[in-house]
């Protein structure tokens, strides 16, 4: 049985640290913003098996005018779970949550290699190439809502 549900920052590392943070400490995996009571986490659940998150967070980038921004962190599958539209049902909870909220543009920095997964869920780049140290090259991205 598939289901999404909230889950908390904890619950993310499992996830978020073998596809986000390998071989970083598993602290890495604790975000700015994890733990105010307006973020939420949902989980991505496969026979009890959590093998997709996603992090929403009320957040305002300087990059864009809309008046209730909402911030995606921490998006990932695990690997044996990608490519079946598992990311796809994440991202739209996200923004079904943003949208219950007033949320009118949801934004984040993405990694290189997903862009293109992004532009199919119908976001858009937003400026140039970046680079987030121990990370890697990222994008910001958004999508009015």
């Amino acid at each position: 049985m598939e289901i999404i549900r909230e889950i908390t920052a904890l619950e993310t590392f499992s996830v978020r640290h073998p596809v986000l943070r390998a071989g970083k400490p598993v602290e890495s995996c604790h975000f700015d913003g994890d733990n105010l009571d307006s973020t939420k986490h949902f989980g991505w659940f496969e026979n009890d098996i959590l093998a997709g998150i996603v992090t929403v967070l009320e957040n305002q980038s300087g990059n864009f005018s809309d008046v209730k921004q909402f911030q995606l962190r921490g998006m990932a599958v695990l690997e044996n779970y990608q490519k079946k539209g598992i990311g796809e049902k994440l991202v739209l909870a996200a923004e079904n949550y943003s949208k219950s909220q007033n949320g009118n543009l949801i934004w984040f920095n993405a990694r290189e290699i997903a862009i293109g997964f992004y532009e199919k869920c119908g976001y858009k780049k937003a400026g140039n190439l970046f680079e987030i140290p121990g990370v890697g090259p990222h994008y910001i991205m958004y999508k009015i809502l």
